[in-house]
């Protein structure tokens, strides 16, 4: 019997997740494999689906100028469910906790498909830290059939929650997979052009490292979450401020800024004249993990910087007050700092200028897998007897 899998998602993070999972799919018999993307972020998607290879067999093309939480989840609602319904898959697999993976869940609920969450289990027990990301994610484990836990931390979350233990697989996250991957697709002549308007001397060739103590540094820093829109990202930018006048020319901080005018028009404002301050649209993936590979520190609100950074021996620095991923602070790979001037200052100042704290977090051991996620979940999908 062929099972028809559909892969649904519509933001970068999610696709740079599901990638490696969906071309597990597409070479594993017995599958009928598709995709459909809502395109909730249009720009950033198509960077990894281009990377990646991917081709959507529906693309929903849903985003919309500034739009709001509540249009969007009735937009997803209303074209996605006229694709279920003439597909007919027997899964639908969903990543993470979008108002994608929300919406998708339950219209996939209503039409009695089986879903697949991957990334299942993250919880900071608080509905709005992050906001919308941690109430998505719950409705979607309360919907789920199979959820595919990156670690065991993960997996206790949902059985405290009463999930039954034959529904939940250690799997790991296919993001080290994806990550795995990338790091071998050596840099464009952008990406080296890049790094020249960085200045950073000696950053190629490969054996070159900026995660030594070396001068000069690259700090690579992103901050888009909802909660920290106003006074928080004022407080984040002024930090960054701080830092670059402390260090000067022994540090260039790099700043992809998202595209949401929350982010851009306070960062631009704040930032955009400080000389060893570097802001940059948003970036393709390739870029991304090459600037991480090369960074000697991380400061970021972001999700996924906090499972790939460690994986690259990169410290990070979480801008936020709790995090889902508890697993980087336990093992000592990360360390949540919030959006508190002084402290940013302080911990940055900690790690710069102190080679053994520095070493302390470099070399704790990453988490998040081996880069076998994508098997895994494959293989719990072909074998469910649900």
């Amino acid at each position: 019997m062929t099972l028809r899998v559909l892969s649904i998602f519509g933001t970068r993070p999610e696709a740079v997740k599901m990638a490696p999972v969906v071309q597990e799919l597409a070479r594993t018999p017995g599958i009928d494999p598709l995709v459909c993307v809502t395109a909730q972020h249009r720009q950033m998607l198509d960077q990894v689906l281009n990377l990646f290879n991917i081709n959507p067999d529906v693309d929903l093309n849903l985003m919309q100028p500034d739009q709001n939480l509540a249009s969007l989840t009735a937009d997803i609602f209303i074209h996605l469910d006229p694709v279920l319904a003439d597909l007919k898959p027997d899964w639908i697999l969903v990543q993470g906790d979008t108002t994608t993976v929300m919406a998708a869940s339950l219209a996939a609920f209503y039409r009695h498909i089986h879903i697949g969450h991957v990334e299942a289990g993250l919880r900071t027990h608080d509905k709005w830290q992050p906001f919308p990301e941690e109430i998505n994610r719950r409705l979607a484990s309360v919907l789920a059939d199979i959820h595919f836990a990156p670690t065991e931390w993960t997996r206790q979350n949902l059985l405290q929650e009463n999930i039954p233990a034959e529904q939940i697989f250690v799997t790991g996250n296919p993001v080290i997979d994806a990550l795995h991957s990338v790091m071998k697709i050596p840099p464009t002549p952008d990406i080296l052009e890049l790094f020249e308007r960085i200045n950073i001397p000696d950053i190629f060739p490969e054996s070159a490292s900026t995660s030594s103590l070396a001068s000069p540094r690259l700090i690579l820093v992103t901050a888009h979450r909802r909660e920290n829109f106003g006074q928080p990202l004022l407080n984040i930018c002024n930090a960054l401020i701080e830092l670059a006048k402390i260090y000067g020319d022994k540090i260039r901080i790099v700043y992809p800024v998202h595209l949401n005018p929350n982010v851009q028009k306070p960062v631009y404002r704040l930032l955009s004249d400080i000389p060893n301050i570097f802001l940059l649209p948003p970036l393709d993936y390739l870029p991304m993990v090459h600037l991480m590979k090369h960074s000697t520190l991380v400061l970021t609100d972001s999700g996924g910087l906090q499972e790939e950074a460690p994986a690259l021996g990169v410290p990070v620095l979480v801008l936020r007050a709790v995090t889902e991923r508890p697993e980087g602070v336990h093992a000592g790979t990360v360390r949540l700092v919030g959006t508190d001037i002084r402290r940013i200052i302080t911990q940055s100042r900690n790690l710069l200028d102190d080679p053994q704290e520095y070493a302390s977090m470099a070399q704790a051991i990453n988490p998040y897998g081996d880069g076998k996620a994508a098997e895994r979940i494959t293989n719990a999908i072909i074998n469910f007897k649900g």
